[in-house]
């Protein structure tokens, strides 16, 4: 298992790197017929190599207008091309499409720990400032029928996330 340092995810996988920072937004989630049935603000703190044997971190803070707030925390290593999840709330990889031209799309497969059944596909984004970006996650469960889509919609507040 190759892990790499700073410089080196910097070196292949500048987009993902690039995000790093507080990013604020809103996340709406759709039932397969399209209603919306949640939605609440998110704050995201994205570090690239902040040590302790991850190359990436990610805290996300969710808070809805009842009051709710739900914190998670996200932590990958690089390896075989790809950033990989293993260890948390989730299992599975991000990478940067390689085929997109202007380079600014992410593509991630994931497995939440607490909905073993559903697979995940998330497609992320960037405007060409690298400070506005749009997510779509698609929930895809075991009988490979959709069950929910999120939308999520968020801007770069900070590139120093301390």
């Amino acid at each position: 298992m190759e892990t790499s340092d700073m410089t080196d995810l910097a070196k292949v996988m500048p987009l993902l790197s690039s995000q790093a920072g507080v990013w604020e937004g809103i996340y709406r989630y759709y039932d397969a017929a399209g209603r919306l049935v949640d939605e609440h603000a998110s704050r995201l703190t994205c570090r690239v190599a902040p040590g302790n044997g991850w190359d990436y971190h990610q805290t996300n803070l969710y808070t809805w207008t009842d009051g709710r707030t739900e914190n998670r925390e996200f932590q990958g290593r690089w390896r075989d091309d790809r950033l990989w999840f293993e260890d948390g709330p989730i299992d599975g990889w991000a990478a940067e499409d390689a085929r997109d031209p202007e380079n600014r799309t992410l593509l991630l497969q994931w497995r939440r720990r607490d909905e073993p059944a559903t697979r995940f596909y998330e497609m992320i984004q960037l405007d060409a400032t690298l400070r506005l970006r749009s997510r779509v996650w698609q929930w895809i469960g075991a009988d490979g029928r959709i069950r929910l889509r999120t939308l999520i919609d968020e801007h770069k507040v900070a590139d120093d996330w301390r």
